[in-house]
């Protein structure tokens, strides 16, 4: 997968010669969007510039093919956060994506958190994200740089696994991010 990021934050879409700025989104309908497409997840991986050798990297994302490119950049104009990367996985036989992610520390904090918890998640990723905000919460203390805090952080991490995990073989997915014969063909 090839990933370039882009950094667009104004439609093409032309009203008298100008570009228009994107219109912003109602805040359930981020919430209904998020707890439909969103994903909150943690990385933890070694990296030797850090004091115990392990790095925790929180981040959030949504997903789409890059025909919905255009909700994306609005729901990042109604935040005001995060950045919009191209995905290129035509060596898969699937349709261009785009991916809208938040990775950076204050933003998660300062930003997301604050917008969830002003306009509460529905659907089971409440849980997901009751848990991703404790990580944060540990990451802020600066639990990570501990091997105790990297223990508890790596247990909520599991929590966070254990919700999401499919208990069958989803196809739907694959079909839907194919073209029949790859792409342009």
């Amino acid at each position: 997968m090839r990933i370039q990021e882009v950094s667009r934050v104004h439609s093409t879409r032309k009203g008298k010669g100008r570009i228009q700025p994107l219109k912003k989104l109602h805040p359930q309908y981020i919430v209904g969007f998020i707890d439909g497409e969103g994903s909150f997840s943690i990385s933890i991986y070694k990296d030797e510039t850090m004091k115990n050798k392990i790095f925790v990297r929180p981040e959030f994302e949504i997903e789409l093919r890059a025909d919905d490119k255009e909700i994306l950049e609005r729901i990042k104009n109604t935040l005001g956060c995060g950045k919009i990367y191209n995905c290129n996985y035509e060596r898969y036989g699937w349709y261009p994506h785009v991916k809208y992610k938040v990775s950076r520390l204050d933003e998660i904090s300062q930003i997301l958190i604050p917008f969830l918890e002003k306009t509460p998640l529905q659907a089971k990723k409440a849980k997901v994200f009751f848990y991703f905000k404790q990580i944060i919460e540990k990451r802020i203390k600066k639990e990570h740089l501990t091997a105790k805090g990297v223990g508890e952080i790596t247990r909520l991490r599991e929590k966070i696994r254990k919700l999401g995990k499919k208990h069958r073989l989803e196809t739907a997915r694959i079909r839907e991010n194919r073209s029949s014969g790859g792409v342009g063909k």
